[in-house]
């Protein structure tokens, strides 16, 4: 993929997502980026919670996610079908530019970013029935690759295209859906990528605007 790096939009740990919930919903990384914050609109009136931020080697924020609905498990088949969850992820437009230390170069952010994370977002809650333990981690390195496959790809047949509201203006996106849930990415007009992911939560419904207050969140 070249306009999308995978050392500088790392994808969420679904293993630390579900270690230490607390760690997750420090606000002190949202508040430190230089770009807006999305979530879904005021329409949604449920529950919001702050996830992770991810950030480059020199603790520059480069995007984060916030969850809406009910907190997700990872998906067992007692599960599948009563988790209510939408998750945006938020992505810094940053154009190719050089390491902090100089020595290298970091790939420019795209849709095909936050395509990406929501993709990797949606596999790291889903347990798919009768699977060993031990070969989850077999299985979510693969469906990660696909996940980064069908990103590079936007264009593709796997992805419709979806008109949802952004701050008010009918924005186009990039969507699929699969047995595990639905993924969509798209672009801003204040200069960040949105990607979003979920399962229960209809996509088709969803409008999007920046959060005024992130730290409410927290």
């Amino acid at each position: 993929m070249e306009t999308t790096s995978r050392v500088g939009a790392q994808a969420p740990d679904p293993e630390g997502a579900e270690a230490d919930p607390a760690a997750r919903r420090t606000v002190d990384g949202y508040l430190l980026a230089p770009f807006p914050w999305y979530g879904l609109d005021e329409a949604f009136t449920g529950p919001r919670w702050l996830m992770q931020v991810g950030s480059t080697a020199d603790g520059s924020v480069e995007h984060g996610s916030i969850g809406h609905g009910e907190e997700p498990s990872v998906r067992s088949e007692g599960t599948q079908d009563t988790e209510r969850f939408a998750v945006v992820v938020t992505v810094a437009a940053n154009p190719v530019r050089r390491s902090a230390d100089g020595t290298g170069v970091l790939d420019a952010t795209s849709v095909s970013s936050a395509a990406w994370l929501a993709g990797v977002g949606l596999l790291s809650y889903t347990w798919p029935g009768q699977m060993d333990h031990t070969l989850r981690d077999d299985w979510l390195d693969q469906q990660t690759e696909t996940a980064w496959v069908l990103a590079d790809d936007l264009g593709s047949e796997d992805w419709a295209t979806l008109s949802l509201p952004v701050d008010g203006v009918p924005t186009p996106f990039h969507y699929r859906e699969s047995e595990y849930g639905w993924v969509l990415a798209g672009s801003t007009q204040a200069g960040v990528h949105l990607g979003a992911y979920g399962r229960g939560m209809s996509a088709y419904g969803l409008a999007f605007s920046v959060v005024k207050d992130i730290a409410e969140l927290a």
